[in-house]
């Protein structure tokens, strides 16, 4: 069978717009703010109480249909009993969940947190001793627990003002950006904090080409970017030089950090650069002790002081590490104005073919795990505690989710050998059920998911699978990441551009909502 056809569908035709049914069609789109609910100290000695009460009743219905009776008669009327209790009690914890959070209407969020886990580990437990008296030799019967909906809601970024700064650039003023620090998740982290200095610096940013970085264009939409603004704010190498006559010069190149190199850069770097047809001045550095290990805070004020020049093009390098303005960038949709909801996005193709993959092989609902080891173990052992699990420990904290999130898929992007994945996917069973995890299969002619990329050269490409991983993972309803990695703070920048982010999404095994970190290296 071949893989294209003269009726193969248009590049840019999105498969699942034919579908009507909005829950299958994975836009992003708008949701409205969770309620806030008022409590008062009544309802909360109420809920205190009632637990209490609860888990003890549930221990002792459940020890005591053990011990009631030596016969097997006397011992099945106790379970029926116990299970009838159970019931009730069940149906208790729902009254008092819909009852007290549907008529109260303010509560921190904090609060409101604490109080929905207290009673969901209530209604857990119940499920978990349920599941033990109707346990068999074949199996167990398993009791479904509250919609993982009602307890993994979607964040609202709108619920706070966000904090922003107009970019428009004088069209003949340049800023070169330069990144070379780690891989391409933290090259996305560093050319975003460069579009935050040309706003700054009123400059047009330059994106590196190919032949001194990476080929952004092939996973990132470049033209968006200025579509979003209004104006002409970003510019390719190529078209830079082509502006330039192939022969540009960089009036100053400043280096943001001295230690432990000058823009942690070496001269290799800087001979591809003169290689490319740019002459440049001598390499200056912005501040004599700057360290890579040790960034101190920085305002506008020290970048406006530090990189304002008259001069027509400059460059500065690298500022992944960089400290500025740390809550104004990190802020969702990015520090700068623009009407879309994230600025720097995968490319239109990759979007695609990551829509046509999750309504292949995943359907809505999904959670996404990023599970990263291969070069890890050094990294996260360096950390106390480490953030290195074993499978185990690792496949317990999963079901914990899974149980949480109520669904029955999982998307695994990870670098894992297939002894480890082979082996967390046999520990992955909930309720007496094996919960799949799914990874992106390799190329099949037969498969129409990928045609895209394929019939663009793309498929293969080390990038261009990176980023389809992460539009994958920012597309699912709850996200697990790794702790310390740049790939999954860049999914967690999406998802919450993207308004997909989860009260659910957490780090593995740490138990909490991740927000961005400082990166590796």
């Amino acid at each position: 069978m071949t893989r294209d056809s003269p009726n193969e569908d248009d590049d840019h035709e999105n498969l699942i717009h034919q579908n009507k049914d909005k829950s299958a069609s994975f836009r992003i789109e708008e949701l409205q703010p969770p309620i806030r609910r008022r409590f008062s100290k009544g309802h909360y000695l109420f809920a205190a109480i009632v637990t209490v009460i609860s888990l003890v009743a549930t221990i002792y219905l459940f020890f005591s249909s053990k011990i009631c009776g030596t016969t097997s008669d006397r011992i099945k009327e106790s379970q029926l009993r116990a299970l009838y209790l159970l019931n009730k009690q069940r149906s208790s914890l729902f009254d008092l969940w819909n009852n007290t959070f549907g008529t109260s209407n303010n509560i921190t969020a904090v609060r409101f947190d604490q109080i929905k886990a207290s009673l969901l580990d209530q209604i857990t437990l119940n499920r978990h001793i349920k599941d033990t008296l109707l346990s068999t030799e074949n199996g167990t019967v398993s009791v479904p627990i509250v919609n993982g909906s009602e307890i993994c809601r979607k964040i609202d970024p709108k619920s706070s003002k966000r904090r922003t700064i107009e970019w428009k650039p004088d069209p003949n003023k340049f800023l070169f950006a330069i990144c070379l620090s780690g891989q391409m998740s933290n090259h996305l982290i560093c050319l975003e904090k460069h579009m935050f200095f040309a706003a700054v610096l009123n400059r047009v940013l330059v994106i590196p080409g190919s032949k001194f970085d990476y080929q952004y264009n092939l996973v990132l939409d470049i033209e968006h970017i200025n579509e979003c603004i209004g104006r002409k704010t970003v510019i390719s190498f190529e078209n830079f030089m082509e502006l330039k006559k192939n022969h540009a010069r960089i009036d100053k190149f400043i280096c943001y950090f001295s230690i432990p190199l000058p823009c942690y850069t070496d001269e290799d770097h800087l001979k591809q650069l003169k290689s490319l047809g740019i002459s440049m001045g001598k390499v200056e550095t912005a501040w004599k002790s700057e360290d890579i290990e040790n960034p101190s805070p920085k305002t506008v004020k020290d970048v406006e002081e530090k990189f304002g020049t008259k001069e027509d093009v400059i460059a500065i390098g690298d500022v992944f590490f960089a400290n500025v303005e740390k809550d104004w960038v990190l802020q969702p949709r990015g520090p700068i104005a623009h009407k879309c909801k994230i600025l720097i996005e995968p490319s239109k193709l990759i979007l695609l073919t990551a829509q046509r993959f999750i309504q292949t092989f995943l359907g809505s609902g999904f959670v996404a795990l990023h599970f990263r080891r291969h070069g890890f173990l050094k990294f996260c052992n360096a950390k106390k505690p480490s953030c290195f699990y074993p499978i185990p420990q690792t496949a317990d904290c999963i079901r914990q989710m899974i149980e949480k999130a109520n669904t029955s898929v999982i998307y695994l992007s990870t670098d894992a050998a297939e002894s480890e994945t082979s082996l967390l996917q046999s520990m992955l069973v909930l309720n007496g059920k094996t919960i799949p995890l799914v990874k992106r299969p390799p190329r099949d002619s037969a498969e129409k998911w990928d045609s895209l990329l394929y019939r663009h050269g793309l498929d293969g490409d080390d990038q261009v699978e990176a980023m389809l991983d992460k539009t994958i993972c920012a597309m699912a309803s709850v996200f697990i990441g790794a702790p310390g990695s740049t790939f999954t703070e860049d999914i967690l920048r999406l998802r919450k551009g993207w308004e997909t982010a989860s009260s659910c999404d957490e780090y593995l095994c740490h138990g909490e909502e991740p927000n961005f970190i400082a990166g590796d290296k």
